[in-house]
């Protein structure tokens, strides 16, 4: 039997579209068919690239859910406009993927899954870091059980960008100098889930927050301890360090995101470089074993992984891996990181009965 052919309607032809679109033109089964955009230049333009006709280009998502034929809405917007998006697309009969972060608050997120489950949609928000290559090869090492029993896990994400973000420099995001919160709420909920998707959900969460540049009003560095039932780790991130300048930072300001992980074991320690290098270190520390000797960030792959993964869910029934209500759960942790460090305590994340 032949499977469906999804038509997708596009909304949001800005910096990150280009990702989704190029994914969606790779993956069977799904067909770009309508795109919705406020700003004109860029919704013609991203028609021009993806053969999307003008008549299938709209202004408004009341629009292209009237006149298009399309099965699935993704959502390619800022935050602040997703609960109006998902509910008119919920309401809609549409199906829905929706970019990160989820929502600006929980009780949003919170009414957003209620609003999809009531309509009988799925509801999936694109958290495409857990699909990056070196995160696959890293849960890989740890589903084999290499390392044995996990001790300790160390993230640590550096660049130095938002330093270089002066009034008058161009910037792929310009929001960032105006958002009050920004590294754990903008790149946060990638590394919660990621988190996650490696270790599971943590119990408790303690954070300590930064602000270096005199160029944003949110945080730009910080670094949290999470605590599980038998082992803990932590994330040191800032974008606003000079620590590891591994790649050129280049003439015009934009993000060169730097990671490397570590994880002690009982039989081993997996370490990622900055440069992508994945390695095992022996039992005895006498020996490094290769295990990849290059992954990258590689995020336009990391959305056709993730975007085939939501076509195949709306195919086989199956849930997804990052359903809005799972990243609920990705949002309490970024959202605990502000409360942790404004009010100077740990943060209880253990679900009542468990």
């Amino acid at each position: 039997m032949t499977e469906k052919t999804w038509n997708v309607g596009l909304v949001g032809t800005g910096f990150w579209s280009d990702k989704h679109l190029q994914a969606w033109s790779r993956i069977p089964g799904a067909r770009v068919a309508a795109l919705c955009d406020l700003a004109e230049g860029k919704l013609r333009a991203a028609g021009a690239k993806y053969g999307v006709p003008e008549e299938r280009q709209f202004g408004r998502l009341d629009e292209m859910l009237a006149q298009a034929d399309i099965d699935i809405v993704d959502i390619v917007t800022g935050a602040e406009s997703h609960v109006e998006l998902v509910t008119r697309a919920a309401d809609a009969g549409k199906h829905i993927l929706c970019q990160k972060p989820f929502a600006p608050s929980l009780a949003e997120a919170e009414r957003m899954v209620a609003h999809a489950r009531e309509r009988g949609v799925r509801l999936m928000v694109t958290e495409n870091w857990r699909w990056l290559e070196p995160f696959r090869t890293i849960k890989g090492v740890l589903e084999r059980g290499e390392l044995g029993k996990v001790h300790v896990a160390r993230y640590i994400h550096t660049d130095y960008y938002t330093p270089r973000m002066a009034p008058g420099e161009e910037l792929p995001q310009p929001f960032f100098r105006t958002m009050p919160k920004l590294l754990f709420y903008e790149m946060g909920v990638h590394w919660f889930d990621t988190w996650r998707f490696l270790f599971g959900t943590p119990k408790r969460l303690t954070a300590e927050l930064k602000r270096a540049s005199d160029y944003i009003i949110g945080e730009d560095s910080g670094i949290v301890v999470l605590g599980h039932n038998d082992f803990y780790g932590f994330m040191d991130m800032s974008w606003a360090t000079r620590q590891q300048l591994d790649k050129p930072l280049g003439e015009r300001v934009g993000p060169v995101h730097l990671e490397r992980f570590v994880v002690d074991g009982s039989d081993g320690t997996l370490k990622m470089y900055a440069d992508g290098r994945i390695a095992i270190v022996s039992k005895n520390g006498g020996e490094e074993r290769i295990v990849k000797a290059k992954t990258e960030l590689d995020h336009e792959e990391s959305h056709v992984r993730l975007q085939g993964h939501f076509i195949g869910c709306l195919n086989s029934g199956e849930p997804f891996q990052t359903s809005g209500e799972d990243n609920l759960v990705t949002l309490r942790l970024a959202f605990a990181v502000y409360e942790s460090a404004a009010e100077h305590r740990t943060i209880s994340l253990q679900v009542p009965g468990t």
